[in-house]
């Protein structure tokens, strides 16, 4: 048995795997702030899978993380997750004396990337796009996860596609995450809300310009970042996953209608067929967890899918 968690900022998802590679037991709890209160999230996530979800936490033999913020590659420490108040935590070393067994720990984006690959067959190659509070992605192809050199691989949110656009946290104008990112939507309408994006969508169906406008950038942030998926890793898919997406075909209608307009004048473009590659990750589903067992299970990250 291999346990998953997806330490996110409001909410921690944790899976039970069996040797088959099936979900036998799932949880959800609220995450603590701060160092000490993440810690605690964890260790009572994989007790809760006993107590709430009937799983024998006996058979369990490693535990992987899915948790914001920047991971060393192969290591469990975390630095930089600032949505969770922690600036740096050996989280490994934190709960694998509690557990009891292996913990490893990697980025949020990258293990859903590993959950959404196995989800969707597990072979090919694929871009997992985060569509979240910010935008990043994880690439994966025939079970590899592709880092770059320093680890930035997939990075695209804070690629410039208009220097004329707004500004973005990182200090550019017009990136993809300032266009597409839930966090820079909700900042921009400025009005109060459960569902800021949501809220968006239903006032520019309604004619408000301001809403239009915020629309018509999401739409044009995340088409871009498809084309940049494809361009330059020549994927086989792009899903789409993250908070955004629960928008659904509204989301999608709009990217679709995007991709289709920028391939109009352009053969090249259109032979790409990026509306077909473009795709949802379903509702609910347990990927980032999902990847995090599969990265917990295994020796080493890379071989999270061919082995896990």
């Amino acid at each position: 048995m291999k346990v998953g968690l997806d330490v996110g900022g409001t909410k921690t998802d944790v899976v039970a795997v069996d040797a088959g590679g099936a979900i036998v037991g799932r949880v959800r709890l609220a995450t603590g702030w701060g160092p000490e209160a993440v810690t605690a999230t964890v260790i009572d996530g994989v007790r809760a899978l006993g107590t709430d979800a009937g799983v024998d936490v006996a058979a369990i033999r490693s535990v992987g993380i899915g948790i914001p913020g920047q991971v060393e590659p192969g290591g469990g420490r975390v630095v930089h997750a600032v949505n969770l108040g922690v600036d740096e935590l050996d989280l490994a070393a934190a709960v694998e004396p509690v557990l009891g067994v292996p913990v490893r720990v990697e980025n949020d984006v990258k293990a859903a990337a590993f959950g959404a690959y196995a989800l969707h067959g597990g072979s090919g190659s694929m871009a997992y796009l985060n569509l979240g509070t910010g935008i990043a992605a994880g690439i994966v192809s025939h079970g590899e996860l592709w880092r770059g050199a320093r680890g930035t691989a997939g990075e695209v949110g804070h690629i410039s596609v208009d220097p004329a656009g707004p500004l973005c946290r990182c200090g550019q104008h017009g990136c993809i995450e300032a266009l597409a990112g839930g966090g820079a939507i909700a900042e921009r309408w400025g009005r109060p809300g459960a569902l800021p994006v949501r809220d968006v969508f239903d006032a520019a169906e309604q004619g408000d310009p301001a809403a239009r406008e915020l629309r018509s950038g999401l739409a044009r942030g995340v088409a871009s970042a498809v084309r940049i998926l494809v361009l330059t890793a020549d994927v086989d898919s792009v899903v789409l996953g993250g908070g955004v997406t629960a928008l659904g075909d509204r989301l999608m209608a709009d990217v679709a209608a995007e991709l289709a307009a920028s391939a109009e004048a352009s053969p090249f473009m259109r032979s790409l067929r990026l509306e077909e590659r473009v795709e949802l990750l379903p509702a609910g589903s347990p990927a980032a967890a999902l990847g995090a067992a599969l990265v917990g299970a295994a020796r080493d990250s890379e071989e999270a899918l061919a082995h896990g």
